[in-house]
């Protein structure tokens, strides 16, 4: 398979809803949710040659608690680990938005 920069991934706001709602219902009170990344970050993982894109894994940090790293994706599928990787994202819980439909602020 090839992994191209062009790929869609767009979904409408009815489907995102959908999906994190079932997530949180499935997760439980006080579940990891989600975590904020720069555009800095996200800019210099993509701005590396050869980068088509992006693939997110679930880790843990140093405290035991859930985060994701981030890493670019050559189009033939393989990661780019001796380059720019990204951690270290701000959690919801503690720090999610006021008001999003996106995690059941709205």
């Amino acid at each position: 398979m090839s992994f191209s920069e062009d790929q869609s991934h767009s979904i409408s706001l009815a489907d995102a809803k959908k999906m994190t709602q079932d997530y949180r219902t499935a997760a439980g009170s006080g579940a990891f949710l989600g975590g904020f990344i720069s555009k800095n970050a996200v800019t210099g993982i993509l701005g590396q040659a050869g980068c088509t894109g992006l693939r997110i894994y679930n880790a843990l940090n140093e405290d035991g608690n859930p985060t994701f790293v981030l890493v670019g994706v050559k189009s033939n599928g393989e990661d780019i680990t001796g380059g720019e990787l990204a951690e270290y994202v701000i959690g919801c819980p503690p720090l999610c938005p006021n008001a999003s439909e996106l995690a059941g602020t709205a």
